[in-house]
């Protein structure tokens, strides 16, 4: 067996004091699992609240800055780090998986135990290096003010909110409510931040006087405010770094455009094993691997940046430093808020304007040819990971007695009809997520084009589960629907 097996069997004296929850008896009614769904999601939601014990917040740059709506979590919360430590060890352990470090049996109940039990104690090792990483930066006020046991009881909160996310997302997907908990909790958290930025009443003064944050509410108040009613309704549309109505169309015109291309999808007809009934059809979806590659991608760059700049704040003379990232303030910096400016995180970061991006080309060049490169390939990758290739898919249809019409009755032959479709499904279904979260930041989309994105595909998935199992609730158009 390979090494990094017998690494996996190391976990195992460690999982009878995981915390699990058992997989129900049989699928709970879909009322019930509503009902599993909101109190999940309320839970989640009181840890975004409920400040960390101890702390003591200084104005200094925040590392999560950009990811902060995607990955789920709030400054100075319990869900300080939200779900990147979960998200990461998933990525880091189905790497091993792919490229065969780790030979895992999915058939096999305890060898997936085994690696499920593993990936939650990865999880919790990489929280306790972003948490240490974080307290000992001052990102919660100097350690020697803070003193070092309170220092270990934030890094404490911060691992235990990490177990409080993954046995709520468990909950989810072992049955007892509807879909993946960390997809609710990004989706929740895009729409609080795009709601929060158009109705936003807090006011700000910006040098040209108050104004309140939320796009709409500024809009009004700037027309009832000014006189030169012109150049209000300019401001209101193009006002520079808080929201503005151009940026609340452009959102509006991204989720329009995802939900039509979440509809693109090949219908493949299925008959029984003897071949006298029509059954489902296989649909093959534009989005084969869904949100997946942006949701890695967002991971990769998120861990980059947060150790990029911890570095810079620490070793800002170092010559390797600078090459992973240099970091500045801007003009139009809140709260000490750093930039790149220099080095690999600038070239994988998003311009923050428009006109950055066309005083700077070459940036905006790679980074437009990074963005769809790594969608493409994590896409690509996934479908083996995920085990949803050709070959996964035909064993998979023959298991449950179904045949594709258009080919003889063996799995080879599906598998080759299937390599027609997938592999270009999912590297071209990547490389459209790539495009439209590109399309997004550069239209100045509230909530960023990676949230946008993630927030319609997990809300056309909860659509499609109700689509499919709603008919208990007793609402007619969710009837129509399934007829």
């Amino acid at each position: 067996r390979p090494t990094m097996v017998k690494l996996l069997d190391f976990f195992e004296p460690f999982l009878p004091y995981l915390p699990e929850v058992s997989k129900p008896k049989k699928l709970p009614p879909i009322k019930e699992r509503i009902m599993w769904t909101a109190m999940a999601l309320f839970i989640f939601l009181i840890c975004c609240q409920v400040p960390v014990y101890g702390s003591r917040p200084s104005k200094t740059s925040d590392p999560f800055y950009w990811m902060r709506v995607v990955l789920a979590s709030n400054k100075g919360t319990l869900m300080e780090l939200g779900i990147s430590p979960i998200v990461t060890a998933s990525l880091i352990m189905e790497l091993l998986v792919g490229v065969k470090i780790i030979s895992m049996d999915q058939n096999n109940a305890k060898e997936r135990a085994t690696f499920e039990g593993a990936q939650k104690i990865v999880a919790l090792i990489i929280t306790f290096v972003e948490g240490f990483a974080y307290v000992m930066s001052g990102m919660y006020g100097d350690t020697r003010n803070i003193g070092y046991v309170m220092c270990f009881i934030i890094v404490a909160q911060l691992m235990v909110a990490t177990v409080i996310c993954m046995l709520l997302d468990e909950l989810l997907q072992k049955g007892w409510g509807l879909g993946s908990g960390i997809s609710l909790f990004i989706a929740t958290n895009i729409c609080d931040t795009i709601i929060w930025k158009s109705f936003s009443p807090s006011t700000l003064n910006t040098g040209r006087g108050m104004e309140f944050e939320g796009a709409v509410i500024a809009f009004f108040h700037l027309l009832l405010s000014r006189s030169d009613k012109v150049r209000a309704l300019k401001e209101a549309f193009y006002r520079p770094q808080l929201p503005n109505l151009t940026n609340l169309m452009a959102t509006g015109l991204v989720f329009i455009v995802v939900v039509f291309f979440q509809g693109f999808r090949v219908e493949l007809a299925t008959t029984s094993q003897q071949g006298n009934a029509r059954m489902e059809p296989y649909s093959i979806k534009l989005f084969y691997t869904s949100n997946m590659p942006i949701i890695l991608q967002t991971s990769l760059i998120s861990n980059f940046n947060f150790f990029s700049q911890i570095l810079s704040r620490r070793f800002g003379d170092n010559f390797l430093v600078n090459i992973l990232g240099k970091w500045e303030e801007k003009e139009y910096s809140t709260n000490g808020q750093l930039f790149p400016s220099g080095g690999i995180a600038r070239y994988i970061t998003a311009p923050q304007t428009f006109g950055e991006m066309l005083n700077d080309p070459i940036h905006a060049i790679f980074y437009i040819t990074f963005v769809l490169a790594s969608c493409a390939f994590f896409s690509k990758m996934w479908i083996s990971i995920n085990h949803t290739t050709a070959r996964d898919v035909a064993k998979k249809l023959k298991e449950e007695g179904r045949w594709l019409k258009q080919t003889r009755r063996t799995e080879e032959d599906m598998a080759n009809t299937l390599n027609r479709y997938i592999p270009t499904a999912a590297a071209f279904g990547g490389l459209c997520i790539g495009a439209l979260t590109i399309m997004a930041d550069f239209l100045g989309a509230i909530g960023s084009g990676t949230g946008i994105l993630l927030a319609v595909t997990m809300i056309h998935q909860y659509h499609e589960i109700l689509q499919k199992e709603g008919q208990e609730l007793g609402l007619s158009w969710l009837k129509k629907k399934v007829q």
